[in-house]
């Protein structure tokens, strides 16, 4: 062959100059990352108290080429600025390179400095997507069926149950249920009661009407007036009843409100949470999982190959958890709010609707109690002799001189049938018969 070739096994790049030029973004040739990018930035945090930032480390020497945030902490310097999240590398502190540094090491460096530290890191910019995977998918279902199991079954079936289980939320919930429940029944009660008073109110009608048409028909003042105030009473008390009742209806009204919008959103709502929660939960085992592997090849001194390519798989499930946990603790903050107003809305609620149904009854029972105590008309005594149909037969009889002489013959003969008749009594009995 013509050509030369020149072979060298031993690389002619220098690694420091190489890892030290981050403004070109580009990944090192011993990483994996998997079509992920990342961006370069420093952030200074103040230390708290406790001389702390706010982050934990992971990766670093001997078996990962690179040092990342594990996880970022609630409430402290790191969480409060914002830059900083799971998964970002760290490659320097106050300007000093951390490269072929253990996370001890890098722990202590942070220690060592006071008041203010800069943190010079590589920025993750990972799709939460790419970390959703089957096995996710696969770890909700598995949390969603041990969650609705007795703690005995799940421990006979060899299913762990994650502390999130025991979730004060799902004990409120099922006490919301059991108040939805009470108020189902509260409503078909209710519904009953109202139906039996609008029949009771009918049933008065229909007898005020039967007495003051007799009133009206009655030809005797005193009879007639007893018979009218009688009727009149009754009629009240159908009023009062319709009254009582366009009381108490908005409180079916508002009681159903309660019932099929506040406790089906708040439903809503609590299932947004337990998926939120089940996600997050899922993206915890995958970490455990990740960690219990990296362990098991540390022990045997075996080569992992994500992690000595930086890891990238392993920090993009350490973002996924932080998103997930972010969201999770937002829709149990949501979750404690809408729950919190609710129980007090039911408890004001239940208290007002109570009362004013309590009121409505008594008022109503006062009512009728008080207008039948002003109609205490019996007994009444009335003459059957002079009743109506007698009064129209006088009035004819005196209109034509045959007509009372046919009457009087009339009556001498039911006289004759009837030797213990006595007159006009008889005649009026007869013809009220």
């Amino acid at each position: 062959m013509s050509g030369s070739y020149d072979y060298s096994l031993v690389s002619t790049m220098d690694m420091d100059e190489m890892y030290a030029d981050h403004n070109k973004h580009m990944p090192m040739p011993w990483e994996d990352n998997m079509g992920m990018t990342v961006t370069s930035g420093h952030v200074v945090l103040k230390k708290d108290a406790q001389n702390l930032i706010g982050i934990s480390i992971g990766g670093g020497a001997p078996l990962c080429p690179c040092l990342y945030v594990v996880q970022v902490f609630d409430n402290t310097p790191a969480a409060k600025e914002g830059s900083l999240a799971a998964g970002d590398e760290i490659v320097g502190v106050n300007g000093q390179s951390v490269k072929g540094r253990t996370k001890v090491e890098v722990a202590r460096m942070i220690q060592s400095i006071k008041a203010e530290v800069t943190i010079n890191y590589n920025k993750l910019h990972a799709d939460p997507k790419q970390g959703k995977s089957l096995d996710i998918v696969l770890k909700k279902v598995k949390h969603r069926v041990v969650e609705n199991m007795n703690t005995n079954t799940a421990d006979a079936l060899g299913l762990s149950r994650a502390i999130l289980c025991n979730d004060g939320l799902l004990k409120k919930l099922e006490e919301m249920e059991r108040t939805a429940t009470m108020y189902s029944g509260l409503i078909i009660q209710t519904r009953r009661l109202l139906k039996a008073i609008f029949d009771l109110s009918q049933s008065h009608k229909a007898f005020g009407e039967v007495f003051c048409d007799i009133g009206v028909r009655e030809p005797q003042p005193a009879a007639s007036e007893a018979f009218s105030q009688f009727g009149e009473a009754h009629r009240n008390m159908e009023k009062f009843a319709i009254k009582m009742l366009k009381t108490v209806k908005p409180m079916i009204s508002d009681l159903n409100t309660f019932l099929h919008k506040a406790v089906p959103d708040t439903r809503l709502t609590v299932r947004k949470y337990l998926d939120a929660k089940f996600e997050y939960l899922s993206y915890c085992l995958k970490v455990k999982e990740m960690d219990d592997e990296e362990y098991s090849y540390a022990a045997l001194q075996e080569p992992l190959y994500r992690v000595e390519t930086g890891n990238y798989e392993y920090r993009l499930i350490l973002r996924c958890r932080q998103e997930a946990r972010s969201r999770f603790a937002k829709m149990r903050s949501d979750v404690l709010v809408k729950m919190e107003l609710l129980d007090q809305k039911h408890v004001q609620d239940i208290v007002f609707q109570l009362q004013k149904f309590v009121t409505a009854m008594a008022k109503y029972h006062t009512d009728c109690h008080d207008v039948m105590k002003g109609a205490v008309v019996f007994p009444i005594e009335v003459d059957l002799s002079r009743g109506t149909f007698t009064y129209e037969s006088a009035n004819n009889f005196n209109d034509g001189g045959d007509d009372e002489e046919e009457e009087d013959d009339d009556e001498e003969m039911i006289g004759q049938h009837h030797p213990g008749a006595q007159g006009g009594v008889l005649t009026g009995d007869l013809l009220g018969d």
